[in-house]
């Protein structure tokens, strides 16, 4: 079916009664990308491949990716990834996991952390500057 936008999501899992685990279809429309790249602290996830071609960044690397194509990602901030529509027609991706409310997402590109369980993000370049771990700052710096 038809659908507006560049992606839809069809969350399965959840209107099936589903708390501990996500089953997603993604619809990617050609030159559509999925989400921003990203990782998760806590949340692993797989995969797979339903129908049409494209690529998936993952690690810092483009692989190409096409139906029947199924993989596992573990938890972890070596391991972001984002899914793009190289192709002609539609992508569609089976994404599942663990629903973990405690999640921290980062987004690696815009240096943003998303604490799922608060609903808040912080830009890590801005929240960070002239912050130290040095109990004693030098004489005019952060800290005083």
């Amino acid at each position: 079916p038809a659908f507006v936008g560049a992606m839809q999501t069809l969350y399965l899992g959840a209107a099936a009664g589903s708390r501990k685990i996500y089953v997603n279809v993604d619809r990617l429309k050609p030159g559509a990308k999925s989400v921003k790249y990203h990782s998760h602290s806590l949340q692993e996830e797989f995969f797979l491949i339903l129908a049409g071609r494209g690529t998936v960044r993952l690690e810092g690397e483009n692989r190409p990716v096409r139906e029947g194509d199924f993989f596992a990602k573990p938890a972890g901030e070596g391991v972001a990834h984002q899914f793009i529509n190289t192709g002609g027609g539609t992508l569609e991706i089976l994404d599942c996991g663990l629903v973990k409310a405690d999640d921290v997402v980062l987004y690696p590109d815009e240096g943003t952390l998303l604490f799922k369980r608060e609903r808040k993000a912080f830009n890590l370049g801005g929240a960070m500057e002239g912050w130290s771990s040095d109990p004693n700052p030098p004489a005019g710096g952060a800290g005083e």
